[in-house]
Formats: structure tokens, C-alpha cells, sequence
């Protein structure tokens, strides 16, 4: 009798943790790239991958030239399935509408109200700023699905109007991962409701994204799965419970601290492709690693050079965490480009899917701590 209440209470605990596979797509640059249409849409549409944590009277959310990890939920009953990015860096779920006529819209998947009998309307607006663009919509609420787990009642952004540019994007929409206190309207994030109503076994949840494997990467709600690391974890304190925003001391190479002198902020971010700091210490970090930066500041390489390139380190609240140039290093049309992004003026980095490539990551909402360990 014993052992039949343990195995019903390992039966109880498995179901409150799930596995979201993730597939690595194109990203909209990737695409733009391949249709020789990039240089002129950023001509165009100046591209500012900071957008997302610049607040000024809107919520911004995600960097959407380079955004390439995602998942399928379902919302509504009977369930209307969609492809959204799980972004660390942004509170809000939002997905396109049948009242949305972009041509963004209409290639990509649209929730129609109508067909759910759960659907509850909301009509409060929502407007979202992004690198290149802008959405807006309103507010609804219905049945969530996310692998498997049912979260009821959970509000999210219906789109009216989408950037073009986001035609281009493979997901349909965003699931944000970040905390209550950024989310537009204040509007409680999916993670937050799965932790009400019971439905995850501890409020955390975990990303491992699998390098340049298109499938194998996954968001790991409600545990830790030991399988995509290896050696310790370390946990680091938030330093800001708004986005998932740490200490770093310094980044260096070959020994040498090149950028973060002193120390700086930095943002584990999902939705952000590459690492983002100030421009002028991206630049020095891109010399310091051999590459020549084009007018757009992305620093330009050999190919054939990538194995003689340092390791670059970045150092959290004191534990050095290094990445080689073979993860720093990205191909696109024949081209090597280094994954190191102009953040502008600002003083604040985004350790982006560069990052998280290289080490598992593991983000605690209650006790606002992040554990890293080298991912396998």
C-alpha cells in the first residue's frame, strides 16, 4: 500500500513538468538574405535589436530580424494551433487575428474567436514596439495549451495590424517569458498562471537550444532536465526581477578585459539570436577576434579563419563562462559573420541564443535566481 502512494505521487509530480520541443528555423534576416531583399528593408527600417527593453509608453518586446527558436501551442476549444517564439525577454503571449489584413497576417496562422466556445472578450488595446516595426491589437482571454498543460483563462493579444517586415518571421507569434511587472497592461504571463493553478511542480522553467540542429532543443516547464548538461550549476541572483537581468563583471579575451570594464548589465534573452552590447565595445570585441565590421556593424570573417579565433569569456558575478568561435561564428549564404550585435549607445548586453547555445539555462521566477551549466 506503501509503495502504490509513492508511485502514485511520482505519477502526480511527472505530470507537473513538461517538455515544449523547440525547432530552429530561418531566421527573417536568413530569408531577407537569401531573397537579396535584406539591405533594403534595413535601409528602410533601421534595425535596433535594443527596441525590445526600451519602454516608452508601450511595451516593447522582441528582436524580430534574427528571432529562429519555436514551439506550438494551442489556444481556444476546440484548439486553433500556432507557432510562437518562448521569449525570455518579453511578458506577453500574442498571437495574429482573422482581423488582421498585413500582409504579415496572412501568411501566417490567425486565432478567429468565433470558433472557441471558451473565447472571452477583452477589447482592451494592446500595442507592442519591435526592432523594426510595430503590432497592434486587443486583449482577449481563452484555453492555453502548452504542451499538454491547460492553463485557463489566460489573457493574450489578438494582432490587427503587423510590420511587414514580420512576414518574414516563420513563428506566428510570442509566448513571453519575462516577468508580470514589463508585461503590457499588466497582463499575467503564462509561466505565472501555470504556477496559480497548480499545473508545474516548482516554478521554474529551462531552455536548451541545440546548436545549428534544426530539431532537439527544448523549454522545460516545471524542472531541470539533467540530460542537456554537464558539471555544476551555477545560480546567479537577479539583479532587476523584470527581465531575466544578471551582474556581469567583464568580457575578455586572450586574458585581456576588451568590454564590461568595471562591470555592466546583462539580460539572458531567448528572443534575441545574437549577444548585444554598446557599440563601441562591440566593435572592440570584434577586432580583438579578427573581424572587419561592414556599414551595418556586423563584424565580417573568414571562414576559413574561424578555427584560429579566440575564445571570448564573459564573466557573472564572478564565474567565467567562455564560448569559442565555432558558437560565436555564424554562416549565412557563404558568408561568416561573428554573433556580436551594436546595441548603440546603451550600456546594457543581451546574452542572446549565442549564449544559451553554449550553456543550459535554467530561469527560478520565485526565487529570482538563473542557474547556467555547460550544455551537451
Amino acid at each position: 500500500m506503501k509503495f502504490l502512494a509513492v508511485l502514485l505521487a511520482l505519477v502526480a509530480l511527472s505530470e507537473c513538468h513538461v517538455r515544449i520541443p523547440l525547432i530552429k528555423g530561418k531566421t527573417a534576416r536568413e530569408t531577407l538574405k537569401e531573397k537579396g531583399l535584406w539591405e533594403e528593408c534595413r535601409a528602410k527600417h533601421p534595425y535596433n535589436p535594443m527596441a525590445k527593453f526600451q519602454q516608452e509608453g508601450v511595451q516593447s518586446m522582441t528582436n524580430d530580424a534574427d528571432l529562429s527558436y519555436y514551439g506550438v501551442i494551442t489556444i481556444g476549444n476546440p484548439p486553433q494551433s500556432f507557432s510562437v517564439i518562448f521569449d525570455s525577454g518579453s511578458s506577453n503571449l500574442w498571437v495574429p487575428s482573422i482581423y488582421c489584413n498585413s500582409p504579415a497576417c496572412k501568411n501566417h496562422k490567425r486565432f478567429d474567436p468565433h470558433r472557441s466556445s471558451s473565447y472571452k472578450s477583452d477589447g482592451q488595446p494592446l500595442s507592442i514596439q519591435y526592432g523594426t516595426g510595430s503590432m497592434t491589437g486587443f486583449l482577449g482571454s481563452d484555453t492555453v495549451v502548452v504542451g499538454g498543460i491547460t492553463v485557463a483563462k489566460q489573457v493574450f493579444g489578438l494582432s490587427k495590424t503587423e510590420a511587414t517586415f514580420m512576414s518574414y518571421m516563420q513563428a506566428d507569434g510570442i509566448l513571453g517569458l519575462a516577468f508580470q511587472s514589463i508585461a503590457a497592461d499588466n497582463v499575467v504571463p503564462v509561466f505565472y498562471n501555470m504556477i496559480s493553478q497548480g499545473l508545474v511542480s516548482q516554478p521554474i522553467f529551462s531552455v536548451y537550444l541545440s546548436g545549428n540542429s534544426e530539431e532537439g532543443s527544448e523549454v522545460f516547464f516545471g524542472g531541470v532536465d539533467e540530460r542537456h548538461y554537464t558539471g555544476e550549476i551555477v545560480w546567479i541572483p537577479l539583479s532587476s526581477p523584470t527581465y531575466w537581468q544578471i551582474t556581469m563583471d567583464s568580457v575578455s579575451i586572450n586574458g585581456q578585459t576588451v568590454a564590461c570594464s568595471g562591470g555592466c548589465q546583462a539580460i539572458i534573452d531567448t528572443g534575441t539570436s545574437v549577444i548585444v552590447g554598446p557599440t563601441t565595445e562591440i566593435n572592440n570585441m570584434n577586432s580583438w577576434v579578427g573581424a572587419t565590421t561592414d556599414q551595418y556593424g556586423d563584424g565580417i570573417v573568414q571562414c576559413q579563419n574561424i578555427q584560429n579565433m579566440p575564445d571570448v569569456t564573459f564573466t557573472l558575478s564572478g564565474h567565467a563562462f567562455t564560448i569559442s568561435a565555432s558558437a560565436y561564428v555564424s554562416q549565412y549564404s557563404g558568408s561568416c559573420q561573428t554573433g556580436f550585435g551594436q546595441g548603440g549607445a546603451s550600456q546594457l548586453w543581451i546574452l542572446g541564443d549565442v549564449f544559451i547555445r553554449e550553456y543550459y539555462a535554467i530561469f527560478d521566477v520565485q526565487a529570482q535566481y538563473i542557474g547556467l551549466a555547460k550544455s551537451v
